[in-house]
């Protein structure tokens, strides 16, 4: 026997095809009742299956219970309305900068500089953008990728050395 699968007495297999039983006969009345609620099938699809996961964690309790849908209806109606709170909060946080203003078109220059990077290790690449795009010193790199700062100034070297290789290239002729 498992603890916290179900009730006092009952095998994890006994709790889990319980639980598959509830879910199997509340799943559409509950999907239908959250769905009205928030309105979007996807969010709702989400809140119900993030309230059976709970549920599941708890069955243990939650199977006692006279009304186990009920206890899976507020779970997701809950995280419902936390979803339209953050929403709302987001918008409002939006609203209250701004629109973002409009970017340019990247230069022909970016545009070749962000290829040729892509040319490069991901251990060149990532040391060469954090130390000349980020501005980041050679000991704040080593400290975040948890490497020897001489490791980060190979790096750096190898990588503008290719980098130059990868721009003459490609630099239109």
């Amino acid at each position: 026997m498992v603890a916290g699968m179900g009730g006092a007495g009952k095998t994890a297999e006994d709790a889990a095809s319980e639980f598959d039983a509830f879910c199997a006969a509340s799943s559409r009345r509950l999907l239908g009742q959250i769905y009205a609620m928030c309105g979007d099938m996807g969010d709702a699809q989400d809140c119900l299956q993030e309230a059976y996961l709970r549920a599941w964690q708890h069955w243990s309790l939650v199977s006692t219970y006279d009304d186990p849908a009920s206890w899976v209806r507020q779970a997701a109606s809950r995280l419902a309305v936390n979803r339209w709170h953050r929403a709302r909060n987001s918008l409002r946080a939006w609203a209250r900068h701004g629109p973002t203003p409009e970017v340019g078109e990247p230069s022909a220059d970016s545009v070749l500089l962000a290829r040729a990077l892509q040319g490069l290790p991901v251990a060149q690449r990532e040391a060469i953008v954090l130390h000349h795009l980020v501005g980041l010193s050679i000991e704040q790199i080593a400290s975040r990728l948890e490497s020897p700062a001489g490791t980060i100034k190979a790096r750096l070297a190898r990588g503008r050395t290719r980098l130059a290789e990868i721009l003459s290239e490609e630099a239109p002729g």
